[in-house]
């Protein structure tokens, strides 16, 4: 069985870390591909003995302007 999860990737210094935001494992890579192969064995780790409900919340992800 697959599950879909929501992943949030920002640069950090030299680093890409990548965060799953319905569980809030992050990882870490020096490109954006290792961060997302680092995050994605983190998860398959806490999942190992507990399979995820099917059902999680609805993400939404969006942007705003704000005047400062």
């Amino acid at each position: 069985m697959s599950f879909k999860f929501t992943v949030f990737v920002q640069k950090e210094d030299d680093w890409y870390v990548a965060k799953c935001l319905e569980n809030n494992i992050a990882s870490q890579g020096k490109t954006i591909e290792e961060a997302l192969a680092n995050l994605k064995e983190a998860v398959e780790l806490f999942y190992e003995d507990e399979k995820p409900s099917d059902e999680f919340p609805q993400t939404f992800i969006t942007t705003m302007d704000i005047k400062l």
